[in-house]
């Protein structure tokens, strides 16, 4: 029973479908979040629990999801998954994939191909590279049915919300079972990285369901200095940089787009009043004009492309068979992004537009800043 629903992307097993999700569960968790009295006293505050659910939860609700932290789990538990993923590590940084498949779940190892084009990818950088884990999470799903959106809340919530050590997950589709959620710190000559394993028990065994491989630098800088250059732009008025420069430092800090920490909320709080309103989001489109012609945004975010920080647009298209034709809208809708909003050739050293077609075929087009003239 595969764990979720996953999308391959760029030879990546993702959990969600894009960019987008990373802003929306987050949002989500934060919405719920700020209800933090009621969530703290009913994750933690044990005399009050059972009533303090009724009231927030469906009595089945409260019953279907619970996590515990490493410090809940019993040792022997937490050994093993910890254990275990320490031995995957092993066999992801030798670029053993065989190994790996033959301790997936059934489902992942009958359709394998983007967590061996994650490991062949990374597995340079990580060869010689000894990972520590982070302290374990354990997910269990109860009931018969898979979950449409599970959610689980773990470790001490205070009237601020999250803790150093509390996580929050939010999955689509969730299948009942026992999850082991394991974050390993893996340093490498190229920077530090972030393996995350998902391991579903099986019998008495944890197997592999889902494997997120992540560099937690870019260029050599890290989440704060990403920070750092968003709050410059901002100084600036350069809200819509100052945006794009939170999104690469809550997607370098992060390492499950599913997951949030407190870490991650802060950079949503600090960010969220610098969100523009002239941008796509939360599934509504903005407009760009480029001469007579009006274009229909539906999504743009930063994104590592080689060596680059590349700048992604895309747009609604009538039909993009025609690839000469949808070449020059996108050259179009790159000049006109430009025109609008100069001070991204700051920021970026290229910008990739893709037109997309109502029945989901694209065609993109990449051109370096200065060559959008």
């Amino acid at each position: 029973m595969q764990f979720l629903a996953f999308q391959t992307v760029g030879g990546h097993k993702i959990f969600f479908r894009g960019q987008k999700y990373m802003c929306d569960e987050e949002c989500f968790l934060k919405r719920r979040l700020g209800k933090s009295g009621t969530v703290s006293a009913i994750l933690r505050m044990q005399a009050l629990l059972t009533v303090l659910a009724v009231l927030v939860f469906s009595a089945s609700g409260a019953l279907a999801e619970s996590c515990l932290t490493a410090s809940d789990m019993d040792a022997a538990t937490r050994g093993a998954l910890t254990n275990t993923s320490v031995r995957y590590f092993d066999m992801i940084a030798k670029g053993d994939v065989a190994s790996l498949r033959q301790n997936a779940i059934p489902s992942l190892a009958a359709d394998f191909s983007g967590i061996e084009g994650t490991v062949k990818q990374n597995q340079p950088a990580l060869a010689s590279s000894k990972a520590t884990g982070r302290p374990p999470f354990l997910l269990e799903v109860n009931g018969t049915a898979p979950l449409p959106r599970a959610e689980f809340f773990c470790g001490v919530f205070g009237s601020g919300g999250q803790t150093k050590d509390s996580a929050a997950f939010s999955i689509n589709g969730l299948a009942p079972g026992k999850y082991g959620v394991v974050i390993l710190d893996a340093p490498s000559s190229k920077g530090p990285y972030s393996v995350s394993l998902i391991l579903q028990q099986i019998g008495s065994d944890w197997k592999i369901g889902g494997l997120y491989i992540k560099a937690a630098q870019f260029g050599g800088h890290d989440s704060n200095w990403f920070i750092n250059r968003a709050r410059e732009y901002q100084s600036k008025a350069q809200a819509h940089n100052a945006w794009l420069y939170y999104l690469v430092a809550r997607s370098l800090i992060s390492p499950l787009p599913f997951m949030s920490t407190a870490a991650t909320d802060k950079l949503y709080d600090d960010s969220q009043k610098l969100q523009p309103a002239d941008f796509p989001a939360d599934g509504k489109t903005a407009d760009l004009s480029a001469g007579t012609v009006t274009y229909k945004l539906t999504a743009l975010f930063p994104e590592v492309v080689g060596n680059d920080l590349d700048l992604i647009v895309r747009y609604q298209a009538a039909d993009v068979s025609n690839t000469n034709q949808t070449y020059q809208a996108n050259v179009a809708v790159m000049k006109a992004l430009l025109t609008k909003y100069p001070e991204l050739r700051d920021a970026f050293a290229s910008v990739v537009a893709r037109a997309v077609d109502p029945s989901g075929r694209d065609y993109g087009t990449m051109l370096a800043m200065k060559d959008i003239k």
